[in-house]
């Protein structure tokens, strides 16, 4: 995200830090998507969304699972993710102002800008279940 800073895109204020997780069992995934200038704080996310204890996942797992390499997660990386396994969890903030989200298209190399309603529409259609809440 630091790297950022350095060149030009066109909306900063809106490009996505993504963290993906696991719980303490290895049974259930999460993709949490942020401003990227926001923090996550892991233990307050369990709490507000009554998970177990969480902690990254593996970069073995991110590869099974999403086919991604470390440094390259992104929501559109779910459309890898052949058994839906990974449950997607989005800030509200995205849906403030003027609702836009940069994303990685798989490839930390660059960044696509959508609108947010149209990537939740389409991890929807693909059959991951999408959660927006305050984080």
């Amino acid at each position: 995200m630091e790297e950022l800073k350095e060149i030009d895109i066109p909306y900063p204020e809106y490009d996505a830090k993504n963290l993906f997780v696991r719980d303490d069992k290895k049974r259930n995934y999460y993709l949490i998507t942020v401003k990227g200038n926001k923090r996550i704080d892991l233990k307050e996310f369990r709490k507000k969304n009554e998970t177990r204890p969480l902690s990254f996942a593996s970069e073995n797992d991110l590869l099974d699972i999403m086919n991604l390499k470390a440094g390259s997660v992104t929501p559109l990386g779910l459309l890898n993710d052949k058994n839906n396994k990974v449950m997607f969890y989005i800030d509200k903030d995205f849906m403030k102002d003027k609702h836009i989200i940069g994303v990685h298209p798989n490839d930390n190399t660059a960044t696509v800008w959508l609108k947010v309603e149209d990537l939740i529409d389409i991890i929807k259609e693909y059959g991951n279940k999408v959660n927006i809440v305050k984080i």
